[in-house]
């Protein structure tokens, strides 16, 4: 297994045994909780070969079962279309770095010194895949049940989030995570046209996926315009 080659010390097992009980669990392995905070930036700097990518791959095709599975048992009423809508958000890089930061994921990472100087502690990309390794991690550890009980501590506040009236969604990080998960490439934004007086201006936008423009939009600044123009791609990707 991947954790052999992960060796924990005396005052790592205090932290990582401070961790398990702020997050309301207990590991039978210890070796494989910290295996699922090492980066690969740590077996790329040093003679360890194992780090938490396999853990993080296991982790985020249960991390959907049971997202899907919330949302299937509340939410009767909702299409097939609706639900898929709700649980991109959900699991989402964005949602998954904020829980992880609520976790204290980012205390707990093991970096190679160069991703430590480049500030990788905070970036959302290695926050979301620790936390998705961590859900691996308990799967293998303690099964299922406890996986499914500890994901759903984490997601039901985030679905309330999602699906309340007064949620604002991020089309532009929608849209994003969308072409970079089936499309491999990034929607652009360019400007169309500017009008008004410079204190009362309004800026109209269109997003572009390839070569086919897939959304306008307009604001009062590019921000908003960007946001409209987003929402128009991610509704017509989506149909």
């Amino acid at each position: 297994m991947d954790c052999h080659a992960n060796i924990v010390d005396s005052q790592r097992k205090k932290q990582l045994a401070a961790f398990q009980k702020a997050a309301g669990f207990k590991f039978k392995n210890i070796e494989l909780l910290n295996l699922s905070f090492m980066h690969r930036s740590v077996s790329n700097e040093t003679i360890k070969k194992a780090n938490n990518e396999r853990l993080e791959f296991l982790g985020d095709s249960i991390l959907g079962a049971v997202c899907a599975t919330l949302l299937y048992k509340t939410f009767p009423d909702k299409s097939e279309g609706e639900l898929a809508k709700i649980k991109s958000v959900v699991v989402s890089e964005d949602v998954l770095s904020e829980i992880a930061l609520n976790l204290q994921i980012d205390k707990m990472l093991l970096l190679g010194k160069g991703e430590e100087l480049s500030g990788g502690r905070s970036k959302k990309t290695i926050l979301a895949d620790a936390a998705e390794a961590l859900i691996g991690a308990i799967y293998i550890d303690t099964g299922y049940r406890a996986a499914f009980d500890f994901v759903s501590r984490c997601l039901k506040p985030e679905i309330s989030i999602v699906t309340g009236d007064n949620y604002h969604k991020d089309y532009k990080s929608l849209l994003q995570e969308h072409c970079q998960k089936n499309l491999h490439c990034y929607p652009e934004y360019n400007i169309i046209k500017k009008t008004g007086p410079e204190h009362d201006r309004t800026f109209w936008m269109e997003v572009k996926i390839g070569e086919t423009v897939y959304g306008n939009g307009k604001g009062r600044n590019k921000k908003s315009a960007e946001q409209e123009a987003a929402k128009a791609a991610w509704e017509k990707v989506n149909r």
